[in-house]
């Protein structure tokens, strides 16, 4: 009986008790709240239209993903990682703030990048990544800028070391 009470709360969702999303490994409950995305969403549709919109986010972020799985310089932070969660949760975090129609459902970046040692270096790389990514999905400069510019603050709940 006590196996199975734990088990049920290993499988659990983040907040209401739903299973895990299938490909996803069970994560530990958490809060669930729109402010975990780290940023507010941009206002109007612009961004979102100058990432083509749910589909062009969504290959953007498969192609970060993929990137920073393979890249030897930052790939070991990745390795033990749930890429299915990951690109889910990112693709979330992007939608959301690009106002594309999203909600965020992941945790809060200090708590989501606790005790994966991610120093400045690495985080440049992984924002060398997400240029390449975003550059292959031909949204243009001035539109990169203005999103790496909401996602800059959350360098202070990244960086652990």
């Amino acid at each position: 009986m006590f196996l199975a009470a734990i088990t049920l709360i290993l499988m659990a969702g983040p907040q209401d008790g739903t299973p895990a999303i299938p490909g996803e490994a069970p994560v530990e409950r958490y809060r669930e709240d729109r402010a975990n995305a780290g940023a507010l969403p941009f206002r109007g549709d612009d961004m979102a239209r100058a990432f083509n919109g749910q589909d062009g986010i969504r290959r953007i972020v498969g192609r970060f993903v993929s990137a920073n799985f393979a890249d030897p310089r930052v790939g070991e932070i990745f390795m033990n990682q749930d890429r299915s969660r990951l690109e889910r949760v990112l693709f979330e975090q992007f939608c959301y703030i690009l106002n594309a129609g999203c909600t965020y459902t992941g945790r809060d970046m200090r708590s989501a990048h606790k005790n994966m040692g991610v120093q400045q270096a690495d985080m440049n790389r992984v924002v060398e990544n997400l240029q390449k990514a975003m550059r292959a999905e031909h949204v243009s400069f001035a539109a990169q800028n203005r999103f790496l510019a909401k996602l800059a603050p959350m360098r202070r709940d990244i960086v652990g070391r």
